[in-house]
Parts: structure tokens; sequence; C-alpha cells
């Protein structure tokens, strides 16, 4: 499976980002896949490279680039307890300096980058999103209704809050069918209800579902969080999303 390190320009400078692609001349559809906290990192890496096996070309940006590269903090191999919550607290910063203008200027770069490769096809793209990540991925879909046809976003954070532009909000655009797998405890009902009536408004097609027995970071295996059977049906839920969506000719 081909894989590059990449530095892509930006509005605010140069972006560094791992990609790979479908080793067989043919061209496919581009899957803009936003990291969790933890950011681009060998986990990302093989998320990356076992969806470009079923046929995509996944690009996966380090989202804190004007912080430095790839990972921003340091990261153990494996990442538990006391450790997660005092790199949680480092990156914590960071999340809050992303504004929504900084995610949308950097969001119009990497669909631009997509769109460009001789890889991809001339088809919209996927959106995919882990932990804060999620909130990314949906402002991105909602802000490029015509570039973006399938959106997911797993164990997400910061999805629905209070802020005026909070993402729930901003979803009367988005024209992108929506999968969104949470974690037990992810979202309190009341939200989740306050989420998917902004989906219904928006009038597109969308599942959103509670994975049974886990907990926040369930699909990452380099963390104390991970569950097999919440990975597996994470992709039980992406590809068909994708297949359904992106996939053509």
């Amino acid at each position: 499976m081909p894989t590059k390190t990449l530095t892509l320009p930006t509005p605010d400078g140069r972006a560094d980002a791992f990609a790979a692609f479908p080793d067989d001349g043919e061209r496919h559809p581009g899957v803009l896949l936003y990291p969790d906290a933890f950011g681009v990192r060998p986990e990302l890496e093989a998320r990356a490279r076992e969806l470009a096996g079923h046929g995509y070309y996944v690009l996966v940006p380090n989202i804190f680039y004007r912080h430095g590269p790839a990972p921003v903090a340091e990261l153990p191999a494996h990442i538990e307890g006391e450790t997660r919550a005092a790199i949680i607290g480092e990156l914590m910063p960071l999340i809050h300096a992303h504004t929504p203008d900084r995610i949308l200027r950097d969001a119009d770069a990497y669909l631009g980058f997509l769109a460009a490769q001789p890889e991809t096809d001339a088809g919209p793209a996927g959106v995919i999103g882990y932990c804060v990540g999620a909130a990314l991925a949906m402002r991105t879909a909602a802000a490029n209704p015509g570039r973006v046809a399938a959106v997911a976003g797993f164990h997400p954070g910061f999805l629905v809050t209070d802020a005026p532009d909070s993402p729930h909000r901003l979803l009367s655009e988005l024209t992108a069918e929506v999968h969104v797998g949470l974690a037990e405890g992810d979202m309190t009902a009341e939200a989740l209800a306050e989420f998917d009536r902004a989906l219904d408004a928006a009038g597109v097609g969308y599942t959103t579902e509670v994975y049974p027995g886990t907990v926040h970071g369930f699909t990452m295996s380099d963390t104390d969080a991970y569950s097999s059977e919440g990975l597996k049906r994470h992709w039980d839920r992406l590809l068909p999303l994708l297949r359904h969506n992106l996939t053509t000719g």
C-alpha cells in the first residue's frame, strides 16, 4: 500500500500530513480523516492504510500544525490512565485555539489537495473524524455541501455545545449522509436528541448510535479505551456509508 508523508500549503502555513492510497493505477474517491486529539501517529497511519485497502485515497492531516509537526505532544506507545489525562491537559489549549475559522480554512486546503491528486476521482469526498476530529468533520461537511458526500464521527466530542457556532447549529446546508458512533457517556440523551433534531431539519440521511459496552476513544488500539467489538462495529458502519455515497463506476 503506497504511503506518503506530506507537507500541504494552507492559508496559515504548511501542514504536515500522512496519505495512503491503492497502488492499482486507478482513480479513487478521496477521504479526509481527522485524527483524535493525540494526532497523527502509527495508530492513525494504520487506520489510513486499512481504509485505503478498501479503495480510497486517505489524507490524515496534523490539525495542530501551527504548533509544530506531529505528534505535538510526546506520546508513549500505549496511552493509559494518568498519562492520558496529562497529555489531554497539555493538548486542550491547542484544541481551544483551533477555532472554527481555522478549521474551515484548513478544510478548504485539505479538500483542495484531495481533489488535485492524480489518484483521486472527480467525485465528492468523504470526511471522517475521531474524538475532537468528529466536530471538525461535521463542520467541514456542513461548510462544503458540494464537496462532501459522506461524513462520519466516532466517539465524538464538542458536537453539541452552548456556543452559537456549535456544530449542531450549522447543519442547515449539510447534504452528506451521516453516521455518528458514540461511546456510552459521550453525549447526554438530551444532547443526542438535539443533534438528531438538527439532522432531521437538514433533511439528510443519518444514523446516530451508541455502541454498547464502549468508552470514549474505543477505536484506538494504542489506548486503554480500545474495544475490539467497538472497532469492528465502526468498520461495519463506515464502509457501507462510504461505498454507498462515494464509489463510482
